[in-house]
């Protein structure tokens, strides 16, 4: 069921993956890769990547969700190292527009730390389908009024965060945003696929998301499991409410979108439409682990690295049920070995994720096309990264 290479020290990673594609639906399948001591380590892809049952490619990409805001926050950093912006500048600095409706004080910070109290996407636009225009979406984000005074909380921005962090980026850097990616991260490091905003000649690569249909018939069903969810929490005192959670993760008829389309992949949506290889994510956070440089190209400078990744907050999210231990656009790494203590990266929707462990030189990245998992993790990415972990730790 696995193709590709690994190192005999890191079998063990090889053996969960193949577990996790046991259980797999009809036409899923996965990529992972890891990074020790800048050397990659495993590079193998198994699985079906659409319901006809075509191969998993050693090339295949896959919507990645929320794993994006890494790259995004990677990005940034860029432009902070070169003295383009700082992470204190207002927003309103790079972005005029955005003042208005009391946000003058609302910093670069706040809003990779999910501080500005601007994640409501589901009272900001009328149809998901809005989603796919950067113009409706930053001209909206700009007249939004936050609903709390910027860094006095954390609420994960799920949506929103794209598009603020990413006009940020695009009015510092002066051009649009899929080509940063491409120039300042991918061709530098010689990526063999990252993309916010994928090209039509790249669409062929693209693996199908699957999603079984009586995982969907259980979401349409959730009334139930969603109002007992809510008076545990409550019970619990845990400071989430629901109805927070859906105003960040889900803008009306957000089921209707079709994330495989060419109209949606095509697009700019920078929380949530990456479309990568695992080897192209490891290598990246390799260089991340490594103090931001990896064979002979330096990303960022080590002392870059070292502000992009201290904690800024371990205060319990008001839409992730958990405290996120928010980094500057990174969280921490959980896997089922433990959280290295200085690990991060960010996770996505649907079981993707991409972490680095300066501790251990290590860098670890999935991709996949099947299951849900849950907007704030997956088990199988931890069960990955816990046998990474666990090989690193023995070699």
């Amino acid at each position: 069921m696995i193709e590709g290479k690994v190192e005999p020290s890191f079998w063990p990673v090889a053996r969960a993956l193949e577990k996790q594609l046991r259980r797999a639906p009809r036409g899923g399948g996965a990529a992972v890769c890891v990074y020790h001591r800048g050397r990659c380590v495993v590079d193998i892809h198994g699985g079906q990547r659409d319901a006809e049952g075509t191969p998993w490619a050693a090339d295949t990409m896959a919507v990645s969700f929320s794993t994006t805001k890494g790259v995004v926050a990677t990005l940034l950093h860029i432009l902070v190292d070169r003295g383009l912006l700082d992470y204190d500048d207002p927003v309103a600095r790079h972005w005029p527009e955005f003042a208005a409706k009391g946000k003058e004080s609302i910093t670069v910070r706040h809003l990779l730390c999910h501080e500005a109290g601007l994640f409501d996407i589901r009272h900001l636009i009328d149809d998901a389908q809005r989603m796919l225009d950067w113009q409706h979406m930053t001209a909206a984000l700009a007249q939004a009024a936050p609903l709390h005074p910027a860094g006095d909380y954390n609420a994960y921005h799920g949506l929103t965060y794209g598009w603020l962090v990413g006009e940020v980026i695009q009015r510092a850097a002066g051009a649009p945003l899929a080509e940063l990616v491409r120039s300042e991260i991918a061709a530098p490091l010689g990526l063999d696929g990252l993309y916010i905003g994928t090209p039509p000649d790249e669409m062929g690569r693209v693996a199908r998301l699957i999603i079984p249909a009586e995982r969907m018939r259980r979401l349409q069903a959730m009334r139930g499991p969603i109002r007992r969810l809510h008076r545990v929490l409550g019970l619990l005192r845990l400071p989430l409410h629901l109805g927070t959670m859906a105003a960040a993760l889900a803008p009306l008829g957000i089921e209707d979108l079709d994330w495989s389309s060419p109209q949606i992949l095509q697009a700019s949506i920078p929380a949530a439409n990456g479309v990568f290889t695992a080897r192209a994510l490891a290598k990246l956070y390799a260089a991340l682990a490594a103090g931001g440089e990896i064979d002979g190209t330096r990303l960022l400078s080590a002392s870059a690295v070292a502000r992009a990744t201290a904690v800024q907050n371990r205060r319990f999210d008001r839409v992730v049920p958990f405290p996120m231990h928010w980094r500057l656009g990174y969280h921490r790494a959980g896997t089922t070995r433990g959280i290295p203590p200085r690990g991060f990266g960010h996770f996505g929707f649907g079981g993707s994720g991409a972490w680095a462990d300066p501790d251990r030189q290590l860098a670890v990245a999935l991709v996949l096309n099947s299951g849900f998992g849950t907007p704030f993790g997956d088990l199988r990415t931890a069960q990955i990264g816990g046998a990474a972990l666990l090989c690193a730790d023995r070699r």
